[in-house]
């Protein structure tokens, strides 16, 4: 039990922003937060921003650009955290462990990216350079040719991941639908998903578009606190873990996922649960094949046993244990550094009963994993309803 709270949260629209530079949504997000809160800046002790950033943006400075969403925040310390698509979390566990420190009692953790402004090309390449580039057989690969490889390693190792896959892809759009703040609310059958075509062409063979996340613009935001909020409307972050494995691929199995699932473990024994008594989890789901082996991380199943909870229905909506309820990178959208504050915002919300039309009914316990490169970086946190467990 971390004894600290989420209290409050803003989440901006994730989506092409032409007219909207990164400073816009940053405020944005961090303003709602705050008023959500109740918090005025004067109360804020820290500020933490995720931002990967990799050269997508002119602003390689942007953690006091926060600053601007309230001058009652000017002169509090504010450092940018990154690490890689797990920026976000990263943020989030800095902000925890300032307060675990005694260094400061309430935090804004604040996450953005601005990324469709740059070619699809250049995204790639700025993501790219997050993989190993220390050896000739991984350096200059994309991460759709990196996932492509986890994609085509599950095929041999456990048969044919594809429909699967398509099914993800189906499921977390089918859940966008609920979702206002997703960048694509568009319901794409599992048959269209699972068909390469002229809508559907091969990325990375062999993955398809509907198998990758988007490039997307926006910014979300948390306020921490030591301080529980009024009932119903404060979080406890019951486990908070993060667990780093080598960056080089060829060092390490790279369908065990260990990296997640070890974070995943730590968080449950430190509460003594498993995942029968988590409600939703919110988990990174970057590519389709990224999620088929989260179910094995979260201990949903045995290795190449995920496409049976799709087929049974576990890990739907009414399901035991749905995942990405908000749409997921998949169709919510994925602007890098404010993915992980996302997670946490909206399972926030989950659990403060305003999620609208993506509610989980009766949800009290749910699990967030945000994950930095093919499982490099991972972190999960389990939040529970109220001011904590009893």
């Amino acid at each position: 039990m971390t004894g600290i709270h989420v209290i409050g949260s803003g989440h901006t629209a994730f989506g092409r922003f032409d007219a909207r530079s990164l400073e816009d949504l940053e405020v944005e997000a961090a303003r709602e937060a705050l008023v959500e809160a109740e918090m005025p800046g004067e109360g804020i002790d820290a500020v933490f921003l995720g931002h990967f950033n990799g050269g997508m943006a002119a602003d390689g400075f942007a953690s006091s650009l926060v600053h601007q969403a309230d001058d009652g925040l000017r002169f509090k310390p504010a450092t940018r955290v990154e690490n890689a698509c797990a920026s976000g979390s990263a943020a989030i566990h800095a902000g925890i462990n300032a307060i675990r420190a005694g260094q400061a009692r309430n935090v804004l953790v604040v996450g953005v990216e601005k990324m469709t402004h740059r070619t699809t090309e250049e995204v790639t390449a700025a993501l790219g350079s997050a993989g190993y580039q220390g050896h000739p057989d991984e350096a200059g690969l994309s991460f759709p040719q990196v996932f492509a490889r986890v994609a085509e390693a599950y095929r041999e190792r456990y048969g044919n991941p594809m429909t699967a896959m398509a099914r993800i892809a189906a499921k977390n759009h089918a859940n966008a639908m609920g979702n206002p703040l997703a960048q694509m609310r568009r319901e794409l059958s599992v048959e269209a998903c699972d068909t390469v075509s002229d809508k559907n062409p091969l990325i990375a063979p062999p993955l398809r578009l509907s198998d990758c996340s988007l490039i997307s613009d926006g910014a979300a935001a948390v306020v921490l606190s030591g301080t529980p909020g009024p009932v119903g409307a404060s979080v406890h972050i019951a486990a908070a873990t993060h667990v780093s494995d080598f960056l080089p691929m060829h060092r390490r199995d790279v369908l065990a996922f260990e990296g997640p699932k070890r974070a995943v473990a730590q968080a449950y024994d430190a509460l003594g649960i498993t995942a029968k008594d988590v409600h939703f989890a919110e988990v990174h789901d970057c590519f389709t094949i990224a999620e088929l082996l989260m179910y094995e991380a979260l201990g949903l199943c045995g290795p190449g046993q995920g496409a049976r909870l799709l087929e049974e229905g576990v890990v739907h909506k009414g399901g035991s244990l749905p995942v990405n309820p908000s749409g997921g990178l998949k169709a919510k959208g994925h602007p890098v550094g404010a993915t992980g504050v996302s997670m946490h915002a909206l399972a926030f919300r989950q659990l403060t009963g305003r999620a609208g039309e993506i509610q989980v009914p009766g949800a009290g316990v749910g699990l967030v994993v945000n994950m930095g490169g093919a499982a490099v970086a991972n972190y999960a946190t389990i939040l529970e309803a109220g001011s904590g467990r009893r």
